[in-house]
């Protein structure tokens, strides 16, 4: 009986922890804190390329049309998908000019989900493996 027990209350630990696994992993995934009806087009310079997991981040300043700086970042994917399609840890440096479209985050409208990036040298890069 000490047995059965056991293996019940081992079976429903994990049955549990699987299932909250799986929720957290399709919140992370989805695209429910962005506004995927919008898309927001800005040009500014890099400041930083935050290039690890689980998200490869892009930071850049530009400024509005009153001439007032914004600091913006944006969000790709992973980097070994970036790496797939040609990119590296030194694909943007400070300084490097860029054109960023994607959709605003909703609660943050200077975050966005970057969908294209025009490089420094005013070619689209790859945001996904071929």
């Amino acid at each position: 009986m000490n047995l059965f027990r056991t293996t019940v209350l081992i079976a429903a630990v994990s049955a549990a922890a699987l299932f909250i696994a799986s929720g957290l992993a399709l919140a992370h995934h989805g695209a429910a804190a962005f506004d995927t009806d919008k898309m927001v087009t800005i040009k500014g310079a890099v400041t930083e390329l935050v290039y690890m997991n689980p998200h490869v981040q892009v930071y850049w300043e530009t400024k509005n049309e009153k001439g007032v700086s914004e600091k913006w970042q944006g969000e790709l994917t992973a980097p070994n998908k970036l790496n797939r399609a040609g990119w590296n840890k030194n694909t943007l440096k400070p300084g490097d000019q860029i054109t960023v479209s994607g959709n605003p985050n909703k609660n943050n409208p200077h975050t966005l989900w970057i969908r294209k990036l025009i490089g420094p040298e005013g070619n689209s890069l790859p945001l996904f493996e071929d």
